[in-house]
């Protein structure tokens, strides 16, 4: 680490105690294939437009999908960090609408495996991050996994994103319920690939009157993204779709989930290092 890095770092922890730290999001699904990782690109993307500094954290180590999203190849992923106790500084990368994102790569050891020692530097960078950004979003793994549940009891929101496919659907509420059973944790629901807004609505209202019937839990709705042709012509093309044609009706839709969720869940200012602090928790009972 040269010294100029060294004197920001001492800087942002010198300061740390005294600032608000970021809001922390997980996007998640209960199975793979639901377009998870291209809602949360495009979620972050739109937050980004509206004003708001974003760090997109790809989590879903060795299957990572952001980089191909976005039609981009980086050198290093969240592993260089653990290399002669790099900073994270190292690995973030500038993407559009300004944008910050930290690549997946295709690396396949866990970061849960590593060692205290590597876990305490991965922490503390991750720290100096939650002091830079309005929003830390962690796009995980599809599923429950030893390295996605640790992330979802923590954050301040969950998104949940699902298809109408019945199998999709039912791992959804399953995913639901492992969450709540953690934690009451703010859930929220984005149903993907809707034909028509009456199946978004019928299947939405289902979901929530279950989850609200079984689990007791109030799951608010952020909203549902259509099966637009422009989703599938941008993934090909590797450009996000919200700047590929920001008028098509999955960017319209977007943007209109952002709007819900600022709205509803309004950056707060938090007491402490909640985050970190349940995180750390969850680890060192590993």
């Amino acid at each position: 680490m040269n010294t100029d890095q060294a004197s920001h770092l001492r800087a942002k922890m010198k300061g740390i105690h005294h600032q608000n730290l970021a809001k922390t999001i997980a996007v998640v699904s209960g199975k793979g294939g639901v377009g998870k990782s291209n809602i949360a690109l495009n979620f972050s993307l739109s937050l980004s437009k509206k004003g708001k500094k974003v760090l997109l954290f790809d989590l879903d180590i060795g299957m990572g999908n952001i980089e191909i999203l976005l039609g981009r190849s980086s050198e290093h992923s969240i592993l260089k960090i653990f290399e002669k106790n790099s900073s994270i500084y190292d690995i973030i990368e500038s993407g559009p609408n300004t944008l910050s994102y930290i690549p997946g790569g295709n690396a396949q050891e866990s970061i849960f495996q590593l060692g205290e020692e590597k876990l305490a530097h991965f922490l503390g960078q991750l720290e100096l991050m939650l002091n830079d950004y309005d929003y830390v979003i962690f796009d995980l793994g599809a599923g429950v996994t030893q390295e996605t549940i640790h992330y979802m009891k923590a954050v301040d929101d969950c998104l949940v994103v699902t298809t109408p496919e019945p199998t999709s659907i039912t791992d959804a509420y399953s995913m639901v319920k492992h969450i709540l059973s953690y934690k009451k944790t703010q859930v929220h629901l984005i149903l993907n690939r809707v034909m028509n807004k009456q199946q978004g609505d019928m299947i939405t209202n289902r979901m929530i009157t279950a989850i609200k019937r079984f689990l007791e839990y109030d799951m608010f709705p952020l909203g549902m993204v259509p099966d637009d042709p422009v989703v599938m012509s941008a993934v090909i093309e590797q450009h996000p779709f919200l700047l590929k044609n920001p008028k098509s009706k999955a960017s319209v839709a977007i943007d209109q989930i952002t709007d819900q969720f600022l709205g509803i869940a309004p950056r707060k200012k938090r007491k402490g290092k909640d985050f970190l602090k349940e995180l750390k928790q969850y680890l060192s009972r590993l």
